[in-house]
């Protein structure tokens, strides 16, 4: 199983089929079709990497050819067969990159050089690795020979990405998807490296490695290799310089800056944003991170704290319960939406750091935090940790490629007049909103409402409107105002990429521009004409029809 090289990666290679973990039925499978002389034209494995797919095409080459038979497959002392496939320089074993060599004119070379039998082994194998990087017209001069090899050839492919592959190609082999590798059954095999390395590195530091590997051998082993590596003499690798070397940051940071968003310390919550920041955690791993939290808040109740999963460990789940508990889940799915736009809007800015900060301090305004009923429940003993949230329904489409979200200064207080106080104003469509405009005598805002806003959506509590360059810098600001002052809730309004509806006065012009046209094919301006020849029509109006 170990090889000469210092990388652990291939040091630790797996030689034959009972050193591969995570993927025994495979490894029984293809053992027993070699063994019973019943081994597939062609094999194809699949998965994401690091699971053993170029590992297995080796393995399943050198037990087709290994001089002392595949029941004593060679592991340490090799025969000259499974010791030139290791170097990949066999004469009747060829390994080939398909990124390389995407061309038919390739293709052509190797069904051409596949006529001829083995030069010394019982099998000639073509590894094609990476195959879904060949062109159409090279998997087209593949098929017949595929179909129909000669009885000493066997094709071996391995690829990341399946669907890439026509399907005619895929009927053809013996397809075998591998499965990541669970997570107790990693931890044991790196905590096993580690130990045969003299390597000093604890259980916490390990299950970290087994998180960011997300189940693939290979990135366990370069992970495990760079951490031990940064061990001086007798020391060991424990979970905080194992999350500084990987720039991972602690989930209960993460779960503080959570209780503290839903307690509105926008201080607090800024704070503990730029530790992590500061720690050199870039911001769209922080947001993902962020959605992973708020995955488990809302399924929380479906997680179990067992081998497969060390993405939580005791003290952390037991914070995101008692936050789930008081959470109401259509604010997490909230909270879901904006962090995936805002994940958009990175590749955006120019500052990712800030658009981070902003984003925190937009979902603390998106809802009316009660403080005072937070504090009150902190308390008391059964209920220290309790998050209250003042319940505020907002009804909030999809929108895709959004610039930004404007939201509502906090402490806003509008002047309502007394008998509107207790009632909330319903406001439908876009032209009730400039209906109440003219009401309240707000014609600046009718003015921007009808000349320069290009509608994309509304819905009551929320309006998108197309990017203009020409709209009014404080606009949505004033409007935002004025809307919590008529209907006493938060509109959110948010600026699109998308193509919005022409404005009410470009609307206007056209209807008028077309009454003007069809007045002048009318047959009475045709007269007119007839009698004047040099008239034009200049002004129009339309009379009212008269009662009878």
């Amino acid at each position: 199983m170990k090889s000469n090289s210092t990388v652990l990666a291939l040091k630790y290679r797996p030689q034959i089929f009972k050193d591969l973990i995570g993927q025994e039925v495979i490894s029984e499978t293809i053992y027993n079709s070699i063994k019973f002389n019943k081994s597939a034209n062609a094999y194809l494995f699949t998965g994401i990497r690091g699971v053993g797919k170029t590992t297995f095409a080796r393995i399943v080459a050198k037990s087709l050819n290994c001089e002392n038979g595949i029941d004593n497959l060679c592991k340490e002392n090799f025969c000259q067969h499974c010791e030139s496939i290791i170097n990949s320089n066999h004469i009747d074993v060829m390994e080939i990159d398909a990124a390389s060599n995407t061309g038919v004119d390739n293709v052509r070379e190797l069904i051409e050089f596949s006529r001829y039998g083995p030069t010394s082994s019982k099998y000639k194998v073509f590894i094609i690795d990476e195959v879904h990087m060949l062109s159409k017209q090279a998997f087209n001069a593949l098929l017949k020979t595929l179909e129909e090899p000669p009885t000493y050839l066997k094709f071996i492919f391995a690829t990341t990405e399946i669907k890439k592959i026509p399907v005619t190609v895929i009927s053809r082999c013996q397809r075998f998807d591998l499965s990541r590798i669970k997570s107790d059954e990693l931890f044991k095999f790196i905590k096993k490296i580690a130990k045969e390395e003299n390597g000093n590195a604890s259980d916490e530091a390990l299950r970290l490695i087994v998180k960011l590997s997300e189940g693939s051998v290979r990135d366990a082993l370069s992970l495990l290799d760079r951490g031990l590596l940064s061990n001086s003499q007798g020391e060991e690798l424990d979970l905080t310089k194992a999350q500084k070397i990987y720039g991972y940051f602690d989930k209960s940071s993460l779960i503080q800056l959570f209780k503290n968003l839903f307690e509105g310390n926008e201080d607090e919550v800024i704070k503990i944003y730029k530790k992590v920041y500061d720690s050199g955690v870039e911001p769209k791993i922080f947001l993902n991170d962020f959605l992973e939290i708020l995955y488990f808040i809302k399924n929380i109740s479906f997680i179990k704290l067992d081998g497969n999963n060390f993405s939580l460990n005791d003290e952390e789940f037991k914070e995101i319960d008692k936050i789930a508990k008081i959470i109401d889940p259509k604010d997490i799915m909230l909270f879901w939406q904006f962090t995936i736009e805002t994940i958009d809007e990175l590749d955006i800015v120019s500052n990712p750091n800030l658009c981070v900060e902003m984003f925190l301090v937009r979902l603390m305004y998106l809802k009316d935090f009660d403080k005072k009923n937070f504090q009150d429940t902190k308390n008391t003993k059964d209920e220290s940790d309790s998050i209250n949230i003042k319940e505020e329904k907002i009804s909030v489409n999809k929108a895709v490629d959004q610039i930004r979200n404007i939201t509502q200064q906090d402490e806003i207080k509008p002047k309502i007049k007394s008998h509107e106080t207790n009632s909330k104003l319903l406001i439908n469509s876009f032209e009730e909103l400039i209906n109440l405009c003219i009401e309240k005598k707000e014609i600046k805002l009718k003015y921007e409402l009808e000349t320069n806003v290009n509608l994309v959506t509304f819905v009551h509590g929320r309006i998108e409107i197309a990017f203009n360059e020409n709209l009014d810098k404080e606009f949505i600001k004033e409007l935002s105002n004025k809307l919590y002052e008529w209907t006493n809730i938060r509109w959110i309004i948010s600026l699109s990429k998308k193509k919005g509806l022409i404005s009410k006065k470009q609307e206007e012009k056209a209807s008028k521009e077309k009454i003007f046209e069809n007045a002048k094919k009318s047959k009475f301006y045709s007269k007119i004409l007839e009698i004047l020849p040099d008239a034009e029509l200049i002004e129009l109006k339309i009379r009212e029809k008269e009662d009878d």
